[in-house]
């Protein structure tokens, strides 16, 4: 009996302890996969955020490839040329025009010649490099027909990335000789340490030239536009009946043939007698071998 009631305990303890790790193991299931579901549904918000775009080249109806595959990682000058035909030519690269300064972009270049009916034009745009295949969308829009396009891509990372180096290099030659110069103790040392210092500060100036026009080239894309006049539709022709225009018509036939004829007179005149001096000279010939032959 009493080890009965030293078991009873034991047991009803042990029943206990056992229930509360049921029940903490169930609530912690739930919770565990809950943190996983989200985090599934933030990885999957995450890509639909951050997709990148279809990497596939789209030519618009209009003509104009737009690129669309060109890797935002790297440095690549883009450039593109447009030729289009336009009804009015001028009010078309007006257009132009604008499509390049409202995308934050200018105009480097245009000239605009012609007649009221035979106006042509030609432009260059620069618009920022991230705003490049929109305004290929927005002059695709335009009230004009493409007669050609075409869109280059020069891929310059290597060559950017090997200035920087070369420029971080002689920058850090550029401060050991200044660490030099405030060492020097003579006059000619002095003068040695300067003119090597003033060697190196004309190829760091080059050398920042050459990367700041690459980055200038990268950061801005270039379009060179030209639009020539439409071919207008034939007209036509007029059913009302002018006798004026008849008669106008009439003489200037009449003229024509008189003057072809006058023309024909004045030809035989002037070398007519050709043919008549070599029939002369035939007829003579001939009748001297005949009188030969008849006194033979």
């Amino acid at each position: 009996m009493k080890r009965l009631l030293w078991v009873l305990p034991a047991v009803l303890l042990l029943a206990a302890c056992a229930a509360q790790n049921a029940t903490s193991t169930a609530t912690a299931g739930p919770a565990f996969g809950g943190a996983a579901t989200d985090g599934a549904v933030g990885v999957a918000k995450s890509g639909v955020a951050v997709g990148a775009p279809p990497q596939t080249s789209e030519t618009g109806s209009n003509g104009v490839p737009v690129p669309q595959a060109f890797d935002p990682t790297r440095s690549i000058i883009l450039t593109a040329n447009v030729a289009m035909k336009a009804t009015d030519p001028w009010a078309t690269a007006d257009k132009a025009q604008a499509v390049a300064t409202d995308l934050g972009g200018d105009v480097i270049g245009l000239n605009e010649s012609g007649t009221k009916d035979d106006r042509v034009a030609s432009l260059t745009l620069r618009v920022p490099s991230a705003q490049f295949t929109e305004a290929l969308r927005r002059l695709r829009a335009l009230d004009a027909d493409v007669t050609s396009s075409s869109v280059n891509g020069q891929d310059v990372s290597d060559q950017f990335v090997d200035l920087k180096a070369r420029l971080a290099a002689k920058q850090a030659e550029e401060d050991r000789y200044n660490a030099l110069l405030t060492r020097a103790a003579t006059v000619d040392e002095i003068l040695k340490v300067d003119a090597a210092l003033s060697n190196v500060r004309t190829q760091i100036e080059q050398l920042q030239g050459q990367v700041n026009s690459i980055n200038s080239r990268t950061q801005f894309s270039t379009i060179t536009v030209s639009v020539s006049p439409a071919i207008a539709p034939v007209g036509t022709p007029s059913g009302t009946w002018d006798p004026s225009k008849t008669v106008a018509q009439a003489f200037a036939t009449l003229a024509a043939v008189l003057r072809g004829f006058a023309d024909a007179t004045i030809w035989l005149l002037v070398f007519g007698w050709i043919p008549l001096v070599a029939l002369a000279i035939v007829l003579i010939l001939t009748r001297g071998r005949r009188v030969a032959r008849t006194t033979a």
